[in-house]
């Protein structure tokens, strides 16, 4: 009994200055200005393909070489580099019953180069009235492989117009079906005799850039570990009270900054058995493209688990010192991390928005689709957030203590999957006819 006893206080000492360790090395203050240079109206929400997230870029490739990271293997600096054609989209007009409509009333989503119909039976007319989902809705649409022109109810005007707004930066080409041609109008037309539609894309191939560091393990270093979040966001939107910068301080400036954190944190610290990789992925926002091409880098069976951190700039549904992990059930990654986590005030739960399909819509999903134990770690209450994907979403609407203390919980629960005394069980590839 003296030595079970005597152990247990061996283990509390040790575990009481790992925490302290977590507290001297991880500092709020610090944190603070990571996350409020990302989200800065000058990063002008880093869009994919703009001036912004190429500035974004920059600052987290200044951060990897402070802390002292080294490139990806095959690497020569920190961009992953990779190319995606893409659609321009170019101005669609429409005549319904011979009469032309205004022309910011509609826009085309579709990967074709051009659009031209005029009335005839093989496309399909529809109408997405305000009872619906526009988000369940807008997926099953584009999953059709079909020619159709959407009447969109007048509620969902706000929407529209953001998603309008949104792809005019381009559509990646390679995700779509070529006969697939959706052509979106806002307001209701109960009585379509005959229509015309006419639209014309410019096909451009655009540089494409992950972020990516990494510190080698001392003893397994074959072994890797990957942290994550994505640092692109929407840019410009339609002006809200005269403020058109979507600065996704949240979504995911503060995924990204708790990268940046641990990153510097781990080197420190120096002593990973496994190799850790720390990326910020790009365009999230647009089709998780960023974390596809990097699954496609990286030997899958090597990557003990993924860290993806998505949104955890305020207080879970749970309380203070408390974030969920999309797709829990899936492996026992986040009983290792709660077992981790004993003795501290912080829990992690399960993801309480089953219905959101969470697991899915981040970038874990790339590494998941490959057996990766891969999760998302977040706080946000996502079924009430009105900023999400508003320009509201800005650095004055956060908690960074709140993000802070996930920063530190995220570092003293990883740490027996670090040290390679913990390895979660693979996960069943994705089925993606889920998402």
């Amino acid at each position: 009994m003296k030595k079970y006893i005597a152990a247990l206080a061996l283990l509390a000492v040790s575990y009481q200055s790992f925490s302290q360790d977590v507290n001297k090395l991880i500092k709020q203050d610090e944190v603070e200005k990571v996350i409020k240079t990302l989200s800065a109206d000058d990063m002008e929400g880093r869009a994919t393909f703009t001036p912004g997230i190429e500035k974004a870029a920059q600052y987290i490739e200044s951060q990897y070489k402070e802390a002292g990271l080294v490139p990806l293997t095959g690497n020569t600096g920190y961009r992953q580099n990779f190319t995606k054609t893409r659609i321009i989209a170019g101005e669609t007009t429409v005549s319904i019953n011979g009469k032309a409509l205004p022309k910011d009333s509609a826009f085309t989503f579709t990967s074709a180069p051009a659009v031209s119909w005029s009335t005839n039976n093989d496309v399909q007319i529809v109408k997405l009235s305000s009872g619906k989902n526009f988000r369940t809705e807008y997926r099953s649409y584009a999953k059709s492989g079909k020619k159709m022109l959407i009447f969109v109810d007048p509620s969902f005007a706000t929407t529209f117009e953001g998603l309008r707004d949104r792809l005019k930066n381009g559509v990646i080409a390679d995700k779509m079906n070529n006969d697939q041609q959706l052509v979106f109008v806002l307001g209701n037309h109960d009585d379509v005799k005959s229509f015309e539609v006419t639209y014309t894309g410019k096909i451009v191939v655009s540089p494409l850039f992950n972020i990516v560091g990494m510190i080698p393990g001392k003893t397994k270093p074959e072994e890797s570990i990957v942290f994550s979040g994505h640092y692109d966001h929407l840019g410009i939107l339609k002006p809200v009270k005269g403020d058109s910068i979507a600065n996704g301080a949240d979504d995911d400036a503060s995924g990204t900054t708790a990268v940046i954190t641990l990153a510097k944190y781990y080197k420190k610290l120096n002593s990973n058995a496994r190799t850790l990789i720390f990326v910020a992925f790009t365009a999230e926002e647009i089709g998780e493209f960023g974390s596809q091409y990097f699954a496609t880098t990286v030997d899958p069976d090597k990557v003990v688990a993924m860290f993806n951190i998505e949104m955890i700039g305020k207080a879970s549904k749970f309380g203070e010192n408390s974030a969920f992990i999309t797709g829990f059930e899936r492996s026992d990654f986040g009983t290792i991390l709660q077992k981790n986590l004993e003795g501290t005030a912080f829990k992690f739960y399960p993801d309480p928005y089953p219905q959101q399909n969470l697991f899915y819509r981040s970038d874990n999903a790339s590494l998941a689709a490959v057996g990766v134990p891969a999760h998302t770690i977040s706080t946000d209450q996502i079924d009430i957030d009105e900023l999400y994907h508003t320009v509201g979403d800005e650095f004055s609407t956060l908690d960074v203590a709140n993000i802070t203390s996930t920063i530190r919980a995220i570092a003293l629960s990883s740490r027996g999957i670090v040290a390679g005394t913990d390895t979660p069980k693979r996960v069943p590839k994705l089925d993606k006819s889920a998402q």
